[in-house]
């Protein structure tokens, strides 16, 4: 079984997460995913200090699906460089099984 992982991004506050959200759960590139509330996010860019109004995604997939996501995200992501942080995740075998289900095409 492939193994569970947690994929973390943010996405402007101006945007809509939550499209991106549906997207890509109706495309089985992930089980689930949860849009934070908004948040400030100071980071250096091109030799600055930015600050901006953003929202933490978590996406909830399998390593599987990595490459595809990644791809996905890139595609319909509006910042030129997008976070992209991958978690493996030890959970229940239950969740694990419905993840997997949930991806499969």
């Amino acid at each position: 079984m492939s193994s569970v992982v947690i994929v973390l991004t943010t996405w402007p506050a101006s945007s809509d997460a939550a499209a991106f959200a549906r997207t890509i759960v109706d495309e089985r590139l992930a089980a689930c995913v949860n849009v934070l509330a908004e948040m400030q996010s100071t980071y250096r860019w091109k030799g600055g200090i930015e600050t901006e109004a953003e929202r933490q995604v978590l996406i909830k997939t399998t390593e599987g699906s990595l490459p595809a996501l990644e791809s996905r995200l890139r595609t319909l992501h509006p910042y030129e460089v997008p976070e992209l942080m991958t978690i493996r995740v030890d959970g229940g075998d239950a969740y694990a099984a419905w993840v997997l289900a949930a991806v499969q095409r």
